[in-house]
């Protein structure tokens, strides 16, 4: 035992050597290895490296054979490219230091600590990588959308449900008396047993609700399933509503709020369905949160074929929302708890976020059958 501990220093301090000499810090690599498999007491067999290190191989068997060390195989591959994004460190170092993103964390960026910020789930990675498999061709760029599926399928099974309205519009309820709260029961899981109360939040219903700016129209059509004049929706988990009334800015064009009626019977059973957000209290705002939307970091799919890559940049890859309203239960979210927020996506709470205002990144969108339609 003391023999190998004093093999261990002795490479240990020869290792250091060569990472410090610019001529042989290359030679450093083959022994780290080894230095590696020594400490967690097993044999490397084999060595994976991207092929831009396939010239080194007869360089690192020399050091290995001259140190008497086992000399494991080393086998090439390429490096994983994913669309609209770029992964050289080269470049990745360039959007940092000049100051493109918000650091190597941030969660346009496909690093590591990116993901993890971004709330995507080390087992949606792996499954990821698995599914992807290992290749020489650099020509092979693997779709985002790829990622993302693994990701709505890691967390589709795992995170709560939970309601956010991101461009809050205004929704009176007339013939429901001011002051008066209903506090309803709602799932944070579709598949909820009734019988479990932890499957389950309260929400407030009061006589003044907000929608979503988007899922209110002037002119309805055959295939709109929002909210229009005249029209009758379902509030998720609560009543059908009527819209009686609108009301308009001096300009004509600004809705400025909906008056409507609710059906306490649900005897009406209208086809669209819509989120919502109630004031807890008469006068009272809810919670108001900030939430940034994260999209693709490039607007092309390969950029690092461009020679002004940068020029190709998203202006919209991060688009910040800071007074979106959502529902109490997340007030007692912790930092990298992560949600579904019905019909918007997945989100997780950003270490940004303080007692007075939560901030959530979204991690992804929901598939395009469940965002379409408000189902």
């Amino acid at each position: 035992m003391i023999i190998i501990i004093c093999m261990i220093l002795l490479l240990i301090v020869s290792s250091l050597l060569l990472i410090h000499m610019p001529e042989t810090s290359g030679l450093s690599i083959p022994v780290m290895i080894m230095l590696t498999a020594l400490w967690i007491l097993l044999r490397i067999l084999h060595i994976r490296f991207v092929h831009l290190f396939e010239t080194r191989p007869a360089s690192y068997y020399w050091l290995l054979h001259a140190l008497s060390l086992y000399q494991p195989y080393v086998w090439e591959y390429s490096r994983l490219n994913v669309t609209n994004t770029v992964m050289s460190k080269r470049k990745l170092n360039r959007l940092v230091t000049d100051k493109w993103v918000d650091g190597w964390d941030d969660p346009c960026l496909m690093t590591l600590a990116g993901l993890r910020r971004r709330g995507v789930t080390s087992t949606s990675i792996n499954a990821f990588v698995r599914g992807v498999g290992i290749t020489r061709s650099d020509n092979s760029t693997i779709n985002l959308d790829r990622l993302e599926y693994h990701i709505r399928e890691e967390l589709n099974k795992t995170v709560p449900r939970a309601m956010v309205v991101l461009h809050p519009l205004k929704v009176v309820i007339t013939n429901l008396e001011a002051g008066s709260i209903i506090d309803l029961d709602v799932k944070k899981w579709p598949e909820a047993q009734s019988d479990d109360a932890s499957a389950f939040y309260k929400v407030p219903f009061s006589n003044t609700v907000y929608i979503e700016h988007s899922d209110f129209r002037m002119k309805d059509s055959k295939d709109y399933y929002g909210l229009a004049p005249g029209k009758s929706v379902l509030l998720r988990y609560a009543f059908p509503i009527k819209c009686t009334e609108v009301i308009l800015s001096d300009d004509k064009e600004t809705i400025l709020e909906i008056r409507a009626e609710y059906d306490p019977s649900k005897k009406t059973k209208p086809k669209g369905v819509l989120h919502w957000v109630a004031e807890p209290s008469p006068g009272v705002d809810p919670l108001r949160v900030e939430v940034r939307l994260f999209d693709k970091l490039f607007l092309s799919e390969n950029p690092a074929e461009l020679d002004d890559w940068l020029a190709d940049l998203n202006p919209q890859s991060k688009v910040v929302i800071s007074s979106a309203y959502a529902v109490p239960l997340l007030k007692n979210a912790a930092v990298g708890d992560r949600f579904q927020f019905e019909r918007l996506g997945f989100f997780v709470l950003d270490r940004d976020s303080t007692p007075e205002k939560l901030v959530f990144n979204r991690t992804v969108t929901l598939r395009d059958s469940y965002s379409k339609g408000g189902k």
